[in-house]
């Protein structure tokens, strides 16, 4: 048998887990004060809605599930290598979260303001942040088209970021209908606006030559080639020159009243930048986008954006929808290199006994538990080992039973 979990799994130990339940907790408290309520879907999704959710890349990650006993024997037996899997692990928690408001939005609020805190999965290779089984903090805004909702979202996330630590980070901003206005009238075809939206996307890693190159191997014509240099020859892109692009001025107006009332709500205090080559992966957003980057991790710690036709998918008609997402694992990772230590109020008491003090040990730990977590250890060996090991492992205090009581010793920190 083996010992160790499945790879880009992870056992955590007691203390990991206190600082995974500390972060939980002080973000669903930043959440539920801004309005927003806590929901739970299940882990697996139906395969089909899971094949039609334009996950992007992540539907190349999906763990699936065999079909189970003769429908599972029956697709062996005709060789049908799709009729395998009827079911898949959720790979984040848009697409459930949008099944869930189609099926349940008569018993919502309108617009509903939903928390998901849970366990997702992705096939993919494991990395420092990256696992294939790990947490998503999300809290999305269903039913309302209103930019007011990006301006919460935003203001909401950054709070929650700053209430755990993560002080040093900028949010990138970016519009996908202002972004294929842009490569419209640059002449981009539609057929090919993806393709250069990722090459795009790669404009901080290899540099304006090395996507003029990518952009030129994938065909286009070179008079569009040039527009995009031209476009990008500063190595930024304001937002006023992006509008100039444009034959409908409506995205740039949307991100410039984002970008102003966040401003404004925050006193200028969260660094929000406009970034036109922010794409995000996922093919189901349709308007902002916005990405949380951290100076202590390569990589974003947060995203997420506006999805307005995914519930549309499940009901017949569009429903308007837009999500933040926080990466908790990624954040963990940085917190655990900075040696962070949860904050508490409650102080960690060993009480120690022999046998026969069971009992007065047991009403003893009883009394003292309002004020402090008291766990019950039994003496056994050399008394003195074992306090060492108490200490070690972070207990604030010892107490003991003697003939007058107990007696309490504070331990060295």
């Amino acid at each position: 048998m083996k010992t160790q979990p499945l790879k880009g799994m992870c056992d955590y130990l007691p203390r990991q887990v206190a600082l995974r339940d500390y972060l939980q907790t002080t973000i669903l408290d930043v959440y539920r004060a801004a309005g927003y309520e806590r929901i739970s879907t299940p882990a697996l999704e139906d395969a089909e809605n899971i094949d039609k959710s334009e996950g992007g890349d992540n539907l190349n990650l999906i763990f699936k599930v065999l079909k189970r006993g003769e429908k599972l024997a029956a697709a062996l037996a005709e060789g049908d290598e799709k009729g395998l899997s009827d079911m898949g692990l959720r790979y984040d928690l848009t697409l459930p979260l949008s099944r869930y408001y189609a099926c349940n939005r008569q018993n919502l609020f309108t617009p509903a303001k939903c928390i998901q805190t849970d366990r997702v999965w992705r096939a993919e290779r494991p990395q420092k942040g990256r696992l294939r089984e790990f947490v998503q903090c999300d809290i999305d805004i269903l039913g309302s088209a209103s930019p007011t909702c990006e301006v919460d979202l935003i203001c909401t996330t950054a709070k929650a970021l700053r209430k755990i630590g993560m002080d040093r980070f900028t949010i990138h901003i970016n519009d996908r209908a202002l972004l294929t206005g842009v490569l419209r009238k640059i002449g981009v075809p539609d057929e090919l606006r993806d393709s250069v939206c990722i090459s795009l996307d790669k404009l901080d890693k290899i540099g304006l030559d090395g996507v003029a190159a990518e952009l030129n191997e994938k065909g286009l014509a070179p008079e569009v080639v040039g527009g995009i240099a031209a476009l990008m020859a500063d190595g930024t892109v304001s937002l006023d020159k992006a509008a100039s692009y444009l034959d409908d001025p409506a995205p740039a107006e949307r991100l410039r009243f984002i970008t102003e009332s966040v401003a404004s709500i925050t006193d200028g205090t969260v660094p929000l930048v406009f970034d036109i080559t922010l794409i995000r992966g996922q093919g189901y957003y349709t308007g902002p986008v916005f990405e949380v980057r951290s100076e202590e991790f390569r990589g974003a710690i947060a995203g997420g954006g506006r999805y307005d036709h995914l519930i549309g998918k499940f009901l017949g008609e569009d429903v308007p929808a837009v999500g933040f997402s926080i990466g908790f694992e990624r954040i963990c990772a940085i917190l655990s290199d900075r040696g962070f230590t949860p904050p508490t109020s409650r102080r960690r008491v060993a009480m120690l006994y022999y046998p026969d003090q069971l009992v007065a040990a047991a009403r003893a730990a009883e009394d003292m538990r309002d004020t402090a977590d008291v766990s019950l250890i039994e003496k056994t060996g050399k008394v003195g080992k074992l306090i060492a090991r108490c200490e070690a492992y972070g207990f604030d205090a010892i107490a003991e039973m003697t003939a007058e009581g107990v007696s309490v010793k504070e331990l060295a920190k």
